[in-house]
């Protein structure tokens, strides 16, 4: 047994260390992916262990290289692995999904950065700093969230889009409305339709995420002759 720990612990790498902390980097990203999966993303438990097994082959290879062929004990084995911080961008840009002016999957695309670094750190045998790090990570992940959402100050961009029936040039009615329910109004974009006789206009407000849209589009609806109120992501004047 004592024999097997010190392959393990051993800076060099060898068959038994390369077999566990290819392991545990499966178990470690794994457990982030099911966080993310959890979530409804798209990249999940396989992804992430994919990527943390990746991250940790890479500075396996870049230890193991110079170790095995050059005989070095100092030479580079953060050759290889450094190109995985900047290559696993790649992975990151395809979590990000652009929907009609709203971002999704940046936390996503930031976990999967971290658990190549996680990959890295135990390919490098830092056991405890892996793991310690993986824990982190679902703190973030699963308690920061909650946090947010227990003390209320996560706020949200959205696009109030408003088609009044006639010309309508004074809307201070409406940015009143807005105030009165705390909603921040950030820009608005109006067109005329003088051939139909309507108007449009898309207000961008900051609002939080409780807010109930339903009576403040009442409240509009009672201030002008409103043909149709729209909640989106998408200013479309």
């Amino acid at each position: 047994m004592n024999e097997i720990m010190e392959l393990i612990t051993s800076a060099d790498v060898n068959n038994t260390n390369a077999i566990f902390r290819m392991f545990l980097s499966a178990v470690l990203g794994g457990m982030i992916g099911v966080e993310r999966n959890r979530r409804g993303q798209i990249a999940g438990m396989r992804t992430f262990a994919l990527i943390s097994m990746g991250a940790t082959l890479a500075m396996l290879i870049s230890i193991f290289i110079p170790q095995e062929y050059l005989g070095l004990k100092n030479g580079d084995p953060g050759r290889i692995a450094a190109q995985v911080v900047s290559g696993v961008g790649f992975l990151g840009a395809g979590a990000i999904i652009q929907m009609k002016g709203s971002v999704r999957g940046l936390t996503t695309a930031a976990g999967i950065w971290m658990t190549a670094c996680v990959g890295l750190a135990v390919g490098s045998g830092m056991y405890v700093t892996s793991i310690v790090a993986t824990v982190l990570i679902l703190f973030v992940l699963l308690y920061m969230d909650w946090m947010e959402r227990k003390i209320k100050f996560t706020w949200e961009s959205k696009i109030v889009r408003i088609k009044v029936s006639g010309i309508v040039t004074d809307l201070e009615a409406c940015r009143g409305i807005f105030a009165k329910y705390k909603i921040r109004t950030q820009d608005q974009f109006v067109r005329y339709n003088y051939e139909e006789q309507f108007t449009v206009v898309n207000y961008v407000v900051l609002t939080r995420d409780t807010i109930q849209f339903p009576q403040v589009f009442n409240d509009i609806h009672e201030a002008y002759p409103v043909m149709s109120i729209t909640l989106t992501n998408e200013v479309n004047v």
